[in-house]
């Protein structure tokens, strides 16, 4: 007689919920919804609509508590993507990811866009995430850090380039070679003058006429 056991079950749930942003950035989302679809009363409320804070952009983000409210948001949403999405450990958001300008942007993007969908009365907006978001984040992810931060996070191998085109030899060239561009522009660009003084006229013909509106006479064909 066989004994059959009792299956295992993870101590945790099968799948676990998206992180929901704080009460400073949920205030955010509130007033970027009046500023798309309110009133004319309530826009003007918000004042400078340019001016509000958006969460995929970290950058629009100026008051502090508010930013790091959103670094704690980005951070739960990381580990919830490597949870949830991540089986191959190529596909791993590093630890690190705070210290990969590219990856901070791209985060907030995705974490915007996976809270959007998951807002949606219908799965169409969170299969779109599925098939297009996600998976192009992951392969950004892979092409940028290759190996790069497996066993701890790796000094940025293009510094020294960037540090160059940072210089102020290398800064001065490139202003040297814009205004040589805009000197040549400017001498080859025709005279406005040249260009005004011809002017088409309806005179009943078949086809305007050519008038030169300095002495108002009529040009033929053969007429520069």
């Amino acid at each position: 007689m066989s004994i059959t056991s009792e299956p295992q079950f993870p101590p945790t749930p099968m799948v676990r919920p998206f992180p929901e942003p704080g009460r400073g950035l949920t205030h955010c989302y509130r007033e970027l919804h009046l500023a798309a679809n309110g009133t004319a009363e309530q826009k003007k409320a918000l004042g400078n609509l340019r001016m509000l804070p958006r969460p995929w952009d970290p950058t629009s983000i100026r008051e502090p508590q508010l930013r790091r409210e959103l670094w704690t948001w980005l951070d739960q949403v990381v580990a919830w993507l490597n949870a949830e999405y991540v089986w191959d450990v190529v596909g791993i958001i590093p630890p690190c990811w705070p210290q990969h300008p590219d990856l901070v942007h791209e985060i907030a993007v995705l974490a915007d866009q996976r809270r959007s969908a998951g807002l949606g009365f219908t799965s169409d907006a969170l299969e779109e995430w599925h098939r297009y978001s996600l998976p192009a984040f992951t392969e950004r992810l892979r092409s940028r850090l290759k190996d790069h931060c497996e066993e701890g996070h790796s000094d940025w191998p293009a510094r020294g380039r960037h540090n160059r085109h940072s210089a102020e030899g290398a800064v001065q060239q490139r202003h040297t070679t814009f205004a040589h561009d805009e000197a040549l522009v400017k001498l080859t660009r025709p005279d406005p003058s040249e260009t005004l003084r011809l002017h088409l006229v309806d005179t009943g013909h078949l086809t305007p006429e050519v008038v030169d509106l300095e002495t108002g006479e009529i040009l033929d064909d053969g007429d520069e």
